[in-house]
């Protein structure tokens, strides 16, 4: 074999080389958990650099969106559609510990929220702890995000939700332009607090948006005093998969410093 041939089958094992370590460091940095909702998968993920989070988030079939009860009966507290839980990296790392689904057939208070509705609650807390959330505490944190609001809303035949408390959830903070504007909404970023502190984060979208089979941008306000070993994003975007016909949901930007 010439001393060409020889330079290029070289080049050739290398680049195999290259390219396995590749994929498989690929495949390494990521992890995920997955669980049956409406005979649709839903997966959360991370992605890893290292030992650095660079991105988190969950995998949305538009099955799933097309499966849901329209005519879904109202409970209280509601019940959740989905509960799956996060990769250990990410409750390690970001302290973010499962994702909540509730699908909001006939939407909620205030106004511009009463439209059919997905929340995806990101948790910090642990199922059990969410579980036993029940409003007692009416504690607001001391600070809220810039433009963000925690409004107690008069809901006819329940009372005033103190900063839009929800059992087993718990309170809602908005964005003021968005409590006050008379458009239904179709996308939304949420910070859940309870006890004074932050315990969430959500993006809210309406059924109608994501049935546009279209990613999104939402901004994410900056969180100030988070619990010690908790770090929220700094970006989060929707992007839509045509060909496999689901969302994912993308959370990244950790300030892990």
């Amino acid at each position: 074999m010439s001393s060409k041939h020889i330079g290029i089958s070289v080049a050739l094992v290398l680049s195999l080389v290259v390219l396995t370590t590749t994929i498989a460091r690929e495949i390494d940095s990521r992890s995920r958990s997955c669980t049956t909702v409406l005979e649709s998968q839903v997966c959360t993920w991370v992605e890893m650099d290292g030992i650095t989070v660079v991105e988190l988030g969950a995998t949305i079939p538009l099955e799933l969106i097309e499966a849901v009860p329209a005519d879904a009966e109202m409970t209280w507290p509601p019940e959740q559609l989905a509960t799956v839980i996060l990769p250990a990296e990410a409750r390690n790392a970001l302290g973010f510990d499962h994702l909540g689904i509730n699908w909001e057939a006939h939407g909620h208070p205030p106004s511009p929220f009463l439209t059919p509705h997905f929340d995806f609650h990101f948790y910090t807390l642990t199922q059990a702890e969410v579980q036993a959330i029940d409003c007692s505490d009416q504690s607001k944190p001391v600070s809220l995000p810039s433009g963000y609001v925690l409004p107690d809303i008069d809901i006819p035949g329940m009372g005033v939700l103190v900063g839009l408390c929800v059992p087993r959830m718990g309170m809602h903070a908005m964005a003021e332009e968005e409590i006050e504007s008379t458009d239904p909404f179709d996308a939304s970023l949420i910070v859940g607090y309870y006890g004074g502190e932050a315990i969430y984060v959500e993006p809210m979208v309406s059924r109608e948006r994501l049935l546009e089979k279209s990613g999104f941008e939402l901004p994410v306000p900056t969180i100030e005093s988070l619990p010690v070993g908790v770090h929220y994003p700094g970006e989060f975007r929707a992007e839509y998969d045509a060909a496999e016909r689901q969302y994912r949901l993308v959370f990244t930007g950790f300030d892990t410093d």
